[in-house]
């Protein structure tokens, strides 16, 4: 049953996951809306895309974080025992208001991001070796691709199979791995048109690579 501070801690991580560091970031230092140009996303890929490699590693960064700290709440907020699967539930719901937040940012009129650097933050504070085997996932996809896009949802369904694979005891971590690769999936449909008609832009150093 969920207490009044559940809900409070199920709100402190939207606001938290809201936190929007790309356009933050470009009005504060740059006095622009990274929104208004690139792939018109309010995340790091588009913040290196349209302001450069220092001002999205930032973004990239902060995404991260604030992915981490929402689930992190748990232990601050949250009234169960930290081994129990109650506790889990908790860290999983604080996730998807956290990933919620980063889509939905309430600060900025709910335009934001498509969650790949919040949702690894939130892999690595869930289940450590399923975020690296993620992270694995993507930057092999990237070398060999150079599509961040595709890289990212190759990473999203690394995580269901990764889970379900070495870490099936709890069905509630295999529901959100599923839920996490299908959201995904679904925020990147404009990327997988581009790619199929040869429009997805690659990252710099690819062309220059190969």
């Amino acid at each position: 049953m969920l207490t009044f501070a559940n809900i409070f801690g199920l709100l402190i991580g939207y606001l938290v996951g809201s936190i929007p560091s790309a356009v933050w970031v470009g009005r504060t230092f740059y006095g622009i809306d990274v929104r208004e140009y690139g792939s018109g996303n309010a995340g790091a890929t588009n913040t290196f895309r349209v302001l450069g490699k220092k001002p999205g590693i930032a973004v990239l960064i902060m995404d991260v974080l604030k992915g981490f700290f929402a689930v992190k709440l748990a232990y601050v907020l949250g009234d169960y025992d930290s081994h129990s699967p109650e506790f889990i539930d908790f860290e999983l719901a604080l996730a998807v208001c956290g990933l919620l937040g980063h889509i939905f940012p309430v600060y900025v009129g709910f335009r934001g991001g498509k969650g790949v650097a919040t949702m690894l933050g939130i892999l690595v504070a869930i289940h450590p070796e399923a975020a690296l085997a993620c992270a694995l996932v993507f930057i092999t996809t990237l070398f060999f691709t150079g599509f961040v896009s595709l890289s990212s949802m190759a990473a999203g369904i690394t995580f269901p199979i990764v889970i379900m694979v070495f870490y099936s005891t709890n069905s509630s971590i295999n529901i959100f791995s599923l839920a996490v690769a299908i959201l995904i999936l679904v925020t990147h449909q404009r990327n997988i048109e581009r790619i199929i008609t040869g429009e997805e832009s690659r990252v710099k150093w690819y062309k220059k690579r190969f």
